[in-house]
């Protein structure tokens, strides 16, 4: 096996996406499985698709041509570049928009593709990422679409919890639901879509809160990671899907505190250090290039994370009832910002696991 290794179990993903599915319907809602954290892995996707997820999504147009193969929807989930258009139609069947300018190019893309391309409006609920914050400025872009040739208007979406920190609740997705009452009785038309959140909305749906006539969720970190809102674990989904595997380079018994630290660190910090006397450390080959390792947890508690720099990991193995030898390999879990970083490092090494 080549280290480091981010091991990913397929098994445990279609689990997660088929309870997902199964937990979505009781509530009237159809999750949209997102493959970013795992850059649009093929093997990700079809084990989504295998677990009963009907459309899937990534904001980058490069992930979601990795599984163009596939029969299901696809949709573009982070807001197209102007410069991408004619990508755009090519691969998503579905884009989240708030832009005028970029609506009337995909529009022009869509013509020339002779292709129909759907549309759903994002309105800004206060977590302040993408989308219009301005109900009219909604109508407005709502009437606009409509009026644009190869382009269809079939919902209206919202984005909480990830940059603002403002949680899915009752309140502001009913503002989401009239908002789309308004669009439909002001045209005369009948949205078919209300992407109300990501996976933070989950805790809101299986507690009855949520809106009935919100009738779409985008799933990722629940699905590979079985995780909502706050990294909380969500029923009816697994926790342990990836792991990241690392092996050891060094082991020496060393002092705690280095020899005269005057300098800043590479990362242009002035580091800190308790004095615990002589210790046994290991290297790992991984570091902060690869991976946050403040993201990441080893699986035996008695190894402590002393710290890195780009290249190496540093780890005090002296409590440990194992015995760690030169070429051992260990193992440790990770959070959802850890996993996106080794998924997205060429040095950390993928591996698709069934059980």
């Amino acid at each position: 096996m080549q280290y480091p290794q981010l091991s990913i179990n397929l098994d445990t993903i279609e689990s997660n996406a088929a309870n997902m599915v199964k937990s979505c319907k009781d509530y009237g809602v159809k999750p949209v499985g997102v493959t970013k954290l795992l850059l649009g892995a093929p093997e990700l996707a079809q084990a989504m698709v295998t677990g009963g997820i009907e459309i899937l999504g990534d904001a980058r147009l490069i992930n979601l041509a990795r599984y163009q193969h596939l029969t299901v929807d696809k949709m573009l989930i982070r807001l197209p570049s102007f410069s991408e258009v004619e990508e755009v139609v090519a691969l998503a069947d579905i884009s989240l928009n708030s832009e005028s300018t970029v609506l009337c190019a995909l529009s022009e893309a869509a013509v020339k593709a002779n292709k129909q391309h759907r549309v759903v409006l994002m309105h800004d609920l206060g977590d302040l990422r993408e989308g219009c914050f301005d109900e009219n400025e909604t109508l407005w872009l709502a009437e606009l679409v409509l009026s644009l040739p190869n382009l269809e208007l079939i919902g209206l979406g919202s984005n909480l919890a990830c940059y603002g920190g403002v949680a899915p609740s009752a309140d502001n997705q009913n503002q989401l639901v009239a908002l789309a009452e308004k669009i439909e009785s002001k045209y005369d038309i009948k949205l078919s879509v209300i992407s109300g959140a990501s996976s933070a909305g989950l805790t809101l749906m299986m507690a009855k809160e949520m809106p009935s006539q919100v009738n779409q969720l985008r799933l990722g970190a629940s699905v590979i990671m079985g995780i909502g809102l706050n990294d909380e674990p969500v029923p009816h989904t697994q926790q342990d899907a990836i792991h990241l595997h690392a092996e050891l380079i060094e082991i020496k018994h060393k002092p705690s505190v280095p020899t005269l630290s005057t300098a800043l660190d590479a990362f242009g910090n002035t580091p800190e250090f308790v004095d615990r006397g002589i210790r046994c450390r290991g290297l790992c080959a991984i570091g902060r290039q690869d991976v946050d390792i403040d993201q990441i947890i080893p699986s035996d508690s008695r190894i402590t994370v002393v710290g890195g720099s780009s290249d190496h990991l540093i780890l005090d193995l002296t409590d440990c009832e194992s015995e760690y030898q030169i070429g051992s390999v260990v193992t440790f879990e990770l959070g959802y910002g850890g996993v996106l970083q080794c998924a997205t490092s060429e040095f950390v090494h993928k591996s698709y696991v069934r059980n």
